[in-house]
């Protein structure tokens, strides 16, 4: 049965929703987004986008952004029986239409100085049975138009960051043998622990948790490794690393100057992968959700940093859709490093979500790179950043290959091997 968003705001008249402890870490999880994610600037403008179940933390974020200075915060609301309805009775030669206009005023306002928040929680099963032919078409061309939005926040010019509600949908794809209600109830538990809102003071929580994650960034930007090594079952990959790499973690400075947390949670070490020098086989540890389907038992093989042999046991034909979106989708755009012990990887959930399972597990991305993650890039066009090893790409999608079974050594230009992590976990002291 179809749920009105209202009933579910209304939900705070039954159980964990109408509690205090709720409202008490909804609020701080506001907080969190809007001083730690965030940090909004006093005069600064806030672009925020959220599903419509998400409006109890939109409320939540905007009172903690209007607190901290902001000027103004526009929320654009998305609907899923509406984006589900286009699928259902849109006419066949409409899947190549973009709202381009509502994609260069996001991009206007960003050039402008506008902070991005996105809220995330649509349901991961959304189109699953729609035509994979249909979605894919729609996504190619709702990529193409948001390109310019999606440069400014991959080159890190503003303060931008994404966090999650739990919305039902969502929720029973996480929890399906659970009522709807309890289901809901169980994700926001789980959103809050992960989010490192359980303390007395999580923005203080915050800060300690970043400064770990940039010591092991200053470490890795210390001993400019040329390489990353993973081997494990189904895995024997060398992923080598862009010319004058970066290594990022945590918060970072935007290039507006404000040190912001891009994502809430963070548990990775991320850099940007040299797009020519990825060689070998790697297997992936979890299921990828994508555009309502689950690719699970991915296996690819590289060479020359191109995927040039695939398999999925689950999900396949979808997979090989992205694969062939553009040139560089076959080319990685980021490697990140992720201890199997991290709070959402000890959480036992598969959240299919890529915000949370990345940060499960040590990952890869197929696609655009974060130039944010090299040094000296002022004034370098395309084809001067494509020549130190960035991938350019209209997609960027992280899927999982770290676990309890997979090592990483470091590799320096000299062939010298230092272990990094062993059995998922850092060997290295910071």
């Amino acid at each position: 049965m179809e749920t009105d968003v209202t009933e579910h705001n209304t939900q705070a008249g039954r159980g964990y929703l109408a509690s205090a402890e709720f409202a008490a870490q909804l609020d701080r999880l506001g907080e969190v987004a809007a001083r730690t994610g965030l940090n909004v600037a006093p005069g600064q403008q806030v672009i925020m986008t959220a599903p419509l179940h998400a409006v109890l933390l939109v409320r939540r974020i905007t009172e903690h952004a209007y607190k901290a200075g902001a000027s103004l915060v526009s929320t654009f609301y998305s609907d899923e029986q509406t984006t589900l309805a286009r699928y259902q009775y849109g006419a066949e030669d409409t899947f190549d239409t973009a709202a381009g206009w509502l994609a260069a005023g996001m991009a206007e306002g960003f050039r402008a100085g506008a902070a991005r928040m996105a809220i995330t929680g649509s349901n991961p099963a959304l189109l699953a049975g729609q035509n994979p032919e249909h979605v894919s078409r729609a996504s190619k061309a709702a990529s193409r138009v948001n390109r310019p939005a999606m440069e400014i926040i991959t080159n890190f010019d503003v303060n931008w960051c994404i966090v999650a509600a739990a919305t039902p949908e969502w929720a029973m794809q996480v929890f399906p043998d659970l009522p709807q209600e309890q289901a809901v109830e169980e994700l926001w538990r789980a959103i809050f622990a992960v989010s490192r809102l359980t303390g007395d003071d999580p923005v203080a929580q915050w800060a300690a948790h970043n400064a770990i994650l940039h010591r092991r960034a200053a470490y890795l930007n210390d001993v400019r490794y040329d390489a990353l090594h993973f081997s494990g079952p189904g895995t024997d990959l060398l992923v080598g690393l862009a010319d004058g790499h970066d290594w990022a973690a945590g918060a970072e400075k935007a290039g507006n100057g404000i040190v912001c947390n891009p994502n809430i949670p963070t548990e990775e070490v991320f850099t940007t992968p040299h797009r020519l020098r990825v060689e070998g086989t790697v297997a992936s540890t979890k299921p990828l959700s994508h555009q309502g389907t689950l690719i699970d038992g991915i296996k690819v093989r590289f060479e020359g940093g191109r995927i040039v042999d695939m398999h999925a046991t689950r999900g396949q034909e979808v997979l090989e859709r992205v694969l062939d979106t553009d040139e560089g989708a076959r080319r990685l755009g980021e490697v990140a490093l992720v201890p199997h012990s991290s709070p959402i990887s000890r959480s036992g959930l598969l959240f299919q979500n890529t915000l949370f399972d990345e940060n499960a597990a040590s990952h890869i991305a197929l696609g655009q790179s974060y130039t944010k993650c090299m040094r000296d890039t002022q004034g370098q066009d395309e084809a001067a950043l494509a020549a130190r090893g960035a991938n350019t790409s209209m997609i960027h999608i992280d899927w999982m290959i770290g676990s309890g079974d997979i090592d990483v050594d470091g590799l320096d230009a000299q062939g010298g091997r230092v272990p990094l992590m062993r059995g998922g976990e850092w060997v290295i002291a910071v």
